[in-house]
């Protein structure tokens, strides 16, 4: 897919903007055969700190384990931003047009007790009612690996 082919999607799309103050997210992830490995929720809080946007993540897996992870995400202009967090490899970089947000970047994934170096491109789209869809395709050396697949939305969750 090309960024540009959702410029005129709506609702439009900011970093900055959706992911000020709470959020919360459900996801699940997938082997490259279509088993489910893992299912999770994310509690997100975001803030804007001289013009960076500040994502402090708190996972939760199906099994109890849980992570942290905090983004610290600069936008650059014309919908480009570039991001970091501590199990980063270099710098995350994306770009929004329209509704949408192509976020890439590389990760050491916990495997057992060791460590896999894989590569994310992450899709992510804004619907309407505040909600995000977010697809990510995970792979090592070009070989796809797994698909994550999450629900963004603002609204508190309920029982």
């Amino acid at each position: 897919m090309k960024i540009e082919t959702f410029k005129h999607h709506t609702p439009t799309l900011s970093l900055e903007s959706y992911f000020l103050g709470q959020t919360w997210a459900w996801g699940i992830f997938e082997d490259r055969f279509g088993r489910l490995r893992r299912s999770f929720q994310v509690n997100i809080q975001g803030q804007l700190v001289e013009g960076q946007l500040i994502l402090d993540e708190d996972f939760i897996y199906d099994d109890q384990q849980t992570e942290k992870r905090i983004w610290r995400i600069q936008p650059k202009g014309d919908g480009h931003y570039q991001g970091q967090a501590d199990d980063i490899i270099g710098d995350a970089k994306g770009q929004c047009a329209g509704n949408a947000l192509n976020w890439k970047y590389k990760m050491d994934l916990p495997v057992g007790n060791s460590k896999l170096r894989v590569t994310f491109n992450d899709w992510m789209f804004l619907q309407p009612g505040n909600v995000m869809v977010n697809k990510a395709k995970v792979t090592k050396w070009g070989v796809h690996l797994g698909t994550a697949i999450l629900f963004f939305t603002k609204q508190p969750p309920t029982l």
